[in-house]
């Protein structure tokens, strides 16, 4: 009460009348607090961090906020519902959090969300965003906490295995035949080649390759060698298309010999007329040698250096006292073939096969 009103009392009413219109007043001031203090509400408001204090008459949140200018956007945080009724017997703490806006990058799309999450990983999962395992985020880590504006890029990381197949060439082996002629091959067993599988991992970042790694590799397959025998058997043919085989060759000179007396120092009547060393009858097709270079038995082939025909297949079945070291003696049927041959320079080769029939077809000798 102001002094007027003071003054206008005591002058209007009596000093007794005055003392209870104060006593009344005084009740009624008191019981108004009373009932203020027993309606009121103890709110603290933490909005974003930044407290505020306020007793308020205000029922429920929404009251409060509405009271303090207070406005919540659909995507910020309260802790209390709109509709929550005050308690009047404790500090009502209500917190707040802003949500604020953030770019997300992931799977070719951009969203622009509004979130009041305190870290990149809460927020990409609020949003419904589930990583693997190997995903990643691309200028920020998962533990930064939101600012306004960010940018949260999502790198969809995945890999694969993947076998690639090659060939292994197969070897080829050859191998020595030593019943087949020199120049002469031929396959034994066909190679085939072999197949190795290798094994690269494949890293994809968003759908594009990135990496390539070998991981291992295995044979699916070995191959088979080719193998390829080779004639090891020398050999030629002679002016009438004879293949000769011969195992070694022995430079010689040769002259020849009839069964006559001349020759042989035996007459016709002589028991042993016309047989050879060996018990065989001489004919052309038999030789004289010197059983210390040719044994004897030896089937061979003489040849004839140059255009002259050649003496053809023989035996070494007869000696002679003057055939001695690389000096063979060929038997003629005449003596005018003895005379033609003289002495001349051969090539005498060892057949490779001993069991060779053909020096008996040699009737014709030089012809």
């Amino acid at each position: 009460m102001n002094g007027l009103y003071l003054a206008f009392i005591k002058r209007a009413l009596p000093l007794k009348q005055l003392a209870v219109l104060l006593v009344l007043t005084a009740f009624a001031v008191t019981a108004g607090i009373k009932t203020y203090q027993s309606l009121s509400k103890d709110v603290q408001i933490i909005d974003n961090g930044k407290p505020i204090t306020v007793r308020t008459m205000s029922d429920n949140v929404a009251e409060t906020l509405e009271m303090l200018d207070i406005s919540i956007r659909p995507d910020d945080y309260i802790s209390m519902a709109p509709d929550t009724e005050l308690d009047s017997e404790a500090l009502n703490v209500i917190s707040i959090k802003r949500a604020v806006p953030v770019n997300i990058l992931v799977d070719g799309q951009l969203k622009e969300v509004w979130s009041y999450k305190d870290t990149v990983e809460e927020v990409v999962a609020d949003n419904g965003i589930t990583l693997n395992p190997l995903d990643r985020y691309e200028g920020v880590d998962a533990k930064d906490k939101i600012k306004e504006g960010m940018n949260i890029r999502i790198v969809r990381v995945s890999e694969e295995i993947i076998a690639e197949q090659t060939e292994i060439p197969f070897t080829v082996v050859e191998k020595p035949n030593n019943v087949m002629n020199e120049g002469e091959t031929k396959v034994v067993v066909n190679g085939e080649n072999g197949i190795r599988e290798k094994y690269y991992k494949l890293t994809y970042e968003d759908n594009r390759p990135v990496s390539r790694e070998f991981v291992n590799e295995k044979i699916i397959k070995e191959p088979v060698s080719k193998v390829v025998e080779y004639g090891t058997v020398l050999n030629f043919r002679n002016h009438r298309g004879d293949l000769v085989r011969y195992k070694d060759v022995i430079k010689m000179k040769a002259t020849a010999y009839t069964a006559s007396y001349e020759d042989t120092g035996k007459h016709p009547d002589h028991p042993a007329f016309g047989i050879t060393y060996t018990g065989l009858k001489a004919r052309e097709g038999v030789i004289a040698v010197d059983p210390k270079v040719i044994p004897l038995g030896t089937k061979v082939y003489v040849e004839v250096p140059g255009p002259a025909p050649d003496y053809g297949f023989a035996i070494a079945a007869d000696i002679g006292s003057a055939i001695k070291g690389k000096l063979i003696d060929l038997y003629f049927d005449t003596k005018e073939e003895v005379r033609k041959w003289g002495r001349r320079d051969v090539v005498v080769y060892i057949l490779n096969e001993q069991n060779d029939t053909r020096w008996k077809e040699n009737n014709n000798p030089c012809k």
